[in-house]
């Protein structure tokens, strides 16, 4: 804007100093030069303003290695053919700076096109989902200019999208629930529950008994209804407290271990949610969705040709670094049918962030936890700070066991010493997710993994 006033004056006085000089082919070529200006300025006003773009994306959420393809349609509405415009769909750079890249481009995202008056061009793309997370797609960039260079415009055509990429489930492949908790060291909220995948025996049929009892075949034999009865179990759940705070994972290997550290939550609290058990899940990270939402709210709005360069435009739309997190990402522990699916989308949209320490998170989220749910915490490393927090929650009557995250072996005897010094005996590692399918399997004293303590004497 201010080059092209600038560029105005030195015309207007060069033509007012040919015609003082009677200098004719001067002020020919300033009468020329000034018409090719205001032309050359009027073209790319035309182009950027009469455009019209959209973007279909499948909706719904989707699962790691799942591809869309995204389809940009550009319209042209105005009477003058649009002689050359920039589109380009815009992506995160973090996708693509992290190795493996969190997402897959097959096709052309960016595109020089030549729109003629009411005609459509469309831009066509796949997108490969490496990795869990909630992505931006877009909004829509355009760029377009005079053919002199002498212009350039830039615009915001689209509203960005976003996709919902679930984190993995991994079946576990065995579970041992024995609880090292003494008896009456808690009150349980329900007294008793039965477990369905354990049949005790049949008994007669008795009023009020549902029809899911009802043993059909014994039923059939005899002529008189009969139910099943199923062995009482002291299962109650787990609370499943994950620790995202950037200190704790090392650069040079992310996104790997934050990644696993979030499929081991989501495996533990689908394996707890199968036996129709109260899960929960609490992190110091951030929501993704929460985030975005903010940036929104602070950002100011910005007229459809208020950007100077390419750069500005991409600035104002991308993600701003991350502030402090002072609140806890948190899905309540309880049961419901819909319980896990809560978690699994909150631990897809989980960030690191350099905000809530983990030892501040157990402190704000222990009134919240059930006394007669088994404590989980995964973690990246074990800072005293962080032994001392889960040694308070067992001093509390909480049951504690806990996950360490691709830990170095020479970080395994610290972490799980200082773990055991505050009596938190219950200890496993995960490096891969290989061991992660095994990690409830019983081992023998000594190894580096054993059982869960989910179950109360």
């Amino acid at each position: 804007m201010k080059s092209f006033w600038r560029w105005l004056v030195v015309l207007v006085a060069l033509i007012g100093l040919a015609l003082a000089l009677k200098a004719g082919l001067v002020a020919f070529a300033g009468y020329v030069c000034l018409g090719v200006l205001l032309l050359s300025r009027y073209l790319a006003k035309s182009w950027i303003t009469h455009v019209e773009a959209t973007r279909e994306v499948p909706d719904g959420q989707r699962e790691v290695g799942d591809t869309v393809e995204v389809v940009v349609t550009l319209t042209n509405t105005g009477t003058i053919p649009i002689g050359w415009m920039l589109i380009e769909d815009m992506l995160p750079e973090y996708v693509f700076q992290q190795r493996p890249a969190r997402m897959s481009i097959k096709g052309r995202r960016i595109a020089v096109l030549y729109v003629p008056t009411g005609k459509t061009k469309t831009v066509k793309y796949k997108i490969t989902f490496n990795a869990r997370g909630y992505y931006q797609i877009g909004p829509v960039f355009a760029e377009t200019g005079d053919v002199f260079g002498l212009h350039r415009r830039h615009r915001i055509l689209t509203d960005p999208g976003f996709v919902l990429v679930l984190p993995k489930i991994l079946p576990l492949a065995k579970y041992q629930f024995a609880s090292e908790r003494p008896i009456g060291e808690v009150r349980l909220a329900n007294r008793l529950f039965e477990d369905p995948t354990r049949t005790a025996g049949v008994r007669p049929y008795q009023m009020g008994d549902p029809l899911q009892r009802v043993h059909w075949k014994m039923t059939a034999r005899t002529g008189e209804l009969h139910c099943r009865v199923f062995e009482p179990t002291s299962l109650a759940g787990a609370s499943i407290l994950v620790d995202f705070h950037e200190l704790g994972y090392d650069k040079n290997r992310e996104p790997y271990r934050s990644d696993l550290a979030v499929t081991t939550a989501c495996s533990l609290a689908y394996a707890v949610s199968l036996l129709n058990q109260q899960v929960g899940v609490f992190s110091n990270g951030r929501d993704a969705a929460e985030r975005i939402k903010e940036e929104a709210s602070e950002k100011i709005d910005q007229p459809d040709e208020g950007f100077t360069t390419r750069h500005d435009a991409r600035a104002n739309y991308e993600s701003l670094d991350q502030t402090n997190r002072l609140r806890p990402v948190a899905v309540n522990t309880r049961r419901g049918f819909d319980q896990f699916q809560q978690i699994r989308e909150t631990l897809a949209r989980l960030e690191l962030t350099d905000g809530m320490t983990f030892s501040r998170l157990v402190v704000e989220v222990a009134p919240r936890l059930p006394k007669d749910a088994t404590v989980i915490a995964v973690l990246p490393a074990v800072p005293v700070e962080t032994s001392v927090a889960l040694g308070q929650l067992r001093k509390q009557g909480f049951a504690v066991s806990v996950v360490l995250v691709s830990v170095s072996d020479d970080d395994k005897p610290i972490a799980a010493g200082r773990l055991m010094a505050e009596g938190v005996r219950d200890v496993r590692f995960v490096q891969t997710e290989e061991e992660l399918i095994r990690l409830g399997e019983k081992t023998q004293a000594g190894a580096s993994s054993y059982n869960f303590a989910v179950e109360l004497a």
